[in-house]
C-alpha cells in the first residue's frame, strides 16, 4: 500500500499517479549537536545528490573532484573556435526524461520550476533505409504507450508481428527489480531479440535506441537492462518517452547554479582534488588522501566512475574487506564513444529535429542541432547564419583514433543529412572517452551495492546494483540520495524521500498474462 509522503518528500511533478513513493526512515529533521564530517568523492551526479541530503540534513561534507568543473560525465569546459569565439565544450546530448523524479528533484534545488529545462517536440528515429519512427504521436499511458508505437510505426509489419514469439515476449508485461536480472542477467540483449524474434526493423529502430544508451554493443549487454528500459519507458510508466535537454551548457544550466546552493548549505566544493586513497581509522571514520594532504572524516561517499572507484579502492588496501575491494577491481567500463561538435558556415535545413537517433549509418548514432535548444548554440547560429551540429559515436573499437572515426562520422551526416555536404566546418571538437560503466551478461551480481561492509562508507553511481527501476542518469541521482540516507540513519536522522516509477506492471490483467511467459 502507498503511504502518503511526507512534508519533506520530494514533491511529484510527473503525471504518473501510479509513480512509486519510497518514503525514507524516520529521525530528527537536522544533526543534533557537533555534526558529522562526510567527504562525497566525486561531483558528478550521483556526489552531487549525496552532498545535496547530507547538507540540508546538517552535515559537514567535502565535495571531492578531481577535475575542474562539476558535472562528471555532464562537466563542460570553455574553449574557443578558430572564428574567436567563446564556447562551451562537452559530450552534449543528454535526454532528461520526465520519468527522472529524483534527478529532476535534485535541479529543484537551484530552480524550483526546472526552468533550466526545455521540452524537445519529438523523439524521431531515422534508419538509413528510410524507415523512420516518431513517438509525438504515441500514447503515453501503457498499455496503449507500446501498443500506439506499434501501430504508428512502419517498422512493424503485420507479417513480423504474427511470427513474433508472443509467449517469450510475455515478460515483458511484468517487469520487477531484482528479479528481472534473475531471469535475463544471463542473456545478452541481442539474443533476446532473436529469441522473441522481434522484428528487425524495429530491433534497430527501437530497443537497438535503448541499449547502445549504455554505451554498449547489444551482444555485450545484459538483456535485463534493456528489459528493463522497456519497462521504465513503455509498460512502466505513463511519463512516455519524450524529454527535455538543458537550454544552455550543462555548467551554466546545472551545475554553477546547483553549487551555489551547496555552499549555502556550507558544502566545501574542491574541484581540482583528486582523492589518492581512504585510510579507515582506528577510531572511525577515514583518513582522505588528496595531492594537497591529509583530510579527516567520519563517512565517505565513493560517488566516482568505474575507473575512478578502482583506482581509490585499489590504493586503499585496508578499506571495507579484501572480498569487497576484489569485487570492485573486477568491474569493467563500456567500449570508447566519442563525441564530434562541428560549427557549421551555414544552416542545416530547417525541417531537421534538434535531435534524431540514428540506425544503419555506420557507427553514427545521433545527431543534434543544437541552435535548436540550446541558447549559446542559437546566438552563434544568428550571429554567423550558421549551425552547431554533434555527433555521436557509441560502442568504438578500443584504441579508435579520433580523427578517423571523425572522418566516418562526417562521411554519414552527409548521408542523413544531404545539405551539408556543402558546408565548410569553421571549427570542431571532440570528446573520446571510456568511463562509461559497463553492464555486461551475468554482471549484476558482481556490482557494488549502496551499502558495504563499512557502515560508514557508501557507494553511489549509475554502476551501482540498486532494488529500483531506475538506470542512468535516473540511477546516478537515486543512488546518490540512497547513500547518503545510510549515512544519515547512522546518525538518527531523517532522510530523502524518494519516487520511482512502477515497480511492477501496471495491471493486473498484463501481469496474469506476464506469468504465462515465465518459465
Amino acid at each position: 500500500m502507498t503511504r502518503p509522503a511526507r512534508r519533506d518528500a520530494v514533491p511529484r511533478r510527473g503525471r504518473d499517479r501510479r509513480a512509486r513513493i519510497l518514503p525514507s526512515h524516520g529521525g530528527t529533521r537536522r544533526v543534533l549537536g557537533a555534526p558529522p564530517s562526510t567527504a562525497v568523492l566525486g561531483g558528478g551526479i550521483a556526489g552531487l545528490a549525496a552532498a545535496t541530503a547530507l547538507a540540508e540534513r546538517g552535515v559537514r561534507v567535502t565535495l571531492y573532484e578531481r577535475e575542474d568543473s562539476l558535472g562528471g560525465r555532464l562537466a563542460g569546459h570553455a574553449t574557443t573556435l578558430a572564428d574567436g569565439s567563446a564556447v562551451t565544450m562537452s559530450r552534449g546530448f543528454h535526454a532528461f526524461f520526465r520519468q527522472y523524479y529524483n534527478l529532476r528533484g535534485l535541479l529543484r534545488r537551484a530552480d524550483p520550476s526546472l526552468g533550466m529545462l526545455r521540452g524537445l517536440p519529438d523523439y524521431p528515429l531515422q534508419h538509413s533505409s528510410g524507415l523512420r519512427d516518431s513517438f509525438r504521436h504515441v500514447p503515453r499511458t501503457p498499455p496503449w504507450s507500446a501498443l500506439g508505437f506499434a501501430a504508428l510505426s512502419p517498422s512493424f509489419g503485420v507479417r513480423d508481428l504474427t511470427r513474433m514469439d508472443v509467449r517469450a515476449a510475455l515478460p515483458l508485461l511484468d517487469v520487477r527489480v531484482p528479479e528481472v536480472y534473475q531471469r535475463l542477467d544471463s542473456v545478452s540483449a541481442h539474443d533476446f531479440l532473436a529469441a522473441i524474434r522481434f522484428p528487425e526493423a524495429a530491433h534497430h529502430l527501437a530497443f537497438e535506441v535503448f541499449s547502445r544508451s549504455f554505451f554498449a554493443d547489444p551482444r555485450e549487454l545484459s538483456a535485463a537492462e534493456m528489459v528493463l528500459m522497456f519497462h521504465i519507458y513503455f509498460l512502466g510508466s505513463s511519463e512516455g518517452l519524450l524529454f527535455d535537454v538543458p537550454d544552455e551548457p550543462f555548467p551554466a544550466a546545472l551545475w554553477e547554479p546547483l553549487a551555489g546552493y551547496l555552499r549555502g548549505h556550507g558544502v566545501e566544493v574542491r574541484t581540482g582534488t583528486p582523492v589518492e586513497s581512504l585510510t579507515p581509522r582506528p577510531s572511525g571514520g577515514f583518513t582522505v588522501m588528496t595531492p594537497e594532504g591529509v583530510d579527516r572524516h567520519d563517512a565517505a561517499v565513493l560517488a566516482l566512475d568505474t575507473a575512478g572507484l578502482r583506482a581509490v579502492v585499489g590504493n586503499s588496501p585496508r578499506l571495507a574487506t579484501a572480498r569487497w575491494r576484489e569485487g570492485v577491481s573486477r568491474l569493467r567500463t563500456a567500449p570508447p564513444f566519442l563525441v564530434s561538435r562541428l560549427w557549421l558556415d551555414r544552416p542545416v535545413a530547417p525541417d531537421r529535429p534538434g535531435f534524431l537517433g540514428t540506425s544503419g549509418y555506420g557507427s553514427l548514432d545521433n545527431i543534434s542541432v543544437l541552435e535548436r535548444w540550446e541558447g549559446e548554440a542559437a546566438r552563434w547560429s544568428a550571429r554567423t547564419g550558421g549551425s552547431v551540429v554533434e555527433l555521436h559515436a557509441y560502442a568504438l573499437p578500443h584504441g579508435a583514433d579520433p580523427d578517423t572515426e571523425y572522418k566516418r562520422l562526417l562521411e554519414q551526416l552527409h548521408r542523413a543529412c544531404p545539405e551539408t555536404r556543402e558546408a565548410a566546418v569553421v571549427d570542431v571538437r571532440h570528446e573520446l572517452r571510456e568511463d562509461c560503466p559497463l553492464f555486461p551478461v551475468g554482471g549484476y551480481e558482481q556490482r557494488p551495492t549502496v551499502s558495504t561492509p563499512d557502515p560508514a562508507l557508501t557507494v553511489a553511481g549509475d554502476l551501482v546494483r540498486v532494488p529500483l527501476p531506475v538506470a542512468l542518469m535516473e540511477r546516478a541521482a537515486t543512488t546518490g540520495f540512497l547513500a547518503a540516507n545510510a549515512l544519515l540513519r547512522r546518525w538518527g536522522v531523517r532522510g530523502q524521500t524518494l519516487w520511482t516509477v512502477p515497480d511492477r506492471g501496471r495491471l493486473a490483467a498484463l501481469r496474469g498474462l506476464a506469468r504465462l511467459g515465465r518459465p
